[in-house]
């Protein structure tokens, strides 16, 4: 396929914060395997882009949450050895207060767990999640 006819894919993440702690998911899908970050996944044809943040929180992690701000809009391009672009996902990450439900793992997710920042480093994460993470979850927390 010509580079001109692929589009960007929308995609979301959540950043769900429960008493100072954020919640991560491991990746058990091809890109990204075996990698820390925020629950999230595609936006379906027609969903609106939070209820799609709220169901891929659900499906990965049996969380449920209250969005309460838009956090930052990312780019996510991956290029080959020689540059040419593979994929590339707008991604749009809402910053969301804990509701109710227990975190397991379920859908793309490996392994879920709660976090405090101060420890994300010790994760192996997706591109640019930790510094999110550690710059977003205070704010979070306080609100």
């Amino acid at each position: 396929m010509v580079q001109s006819q692929i589009k960007p894919v929308a995609a979301v993440s959540v950043c769900v914060v429960r008493d100072g702690k954020v919640l991560l998911a491991k990746r058990a899908n091809k890109r990204a395997f075996g990698m820390w970050s925020l629950p999230g996944g595609h936006i379906e044809y027609g969903e609106p882009v939070k209820t799609a943040a709220l169901r891929e929180l659900a499906e990965e992690t049996g969380v449920t949450a209250r969005i309460v701000r838009l956090l930052d809009c990312i780019d996510v391009i991956h290029k080959d050895r020689s540059g040419t672009v593979e994929s590339h996902y707008v991604l749009t990450v809402f910053g969301a207060q804990w509701v109710s439900g227990t975190a397991i793992a379920n859908s793309d997710a490996s392994e879920v767990r709660w976090v405090r920042p101060e420890d994300i480093d010790s994760f192996a994460m997706t591109p640019g999640s930790g510094e999110l993470i550690k710059r977003v979850v205070p704010v979070l927390t306080e609100i």
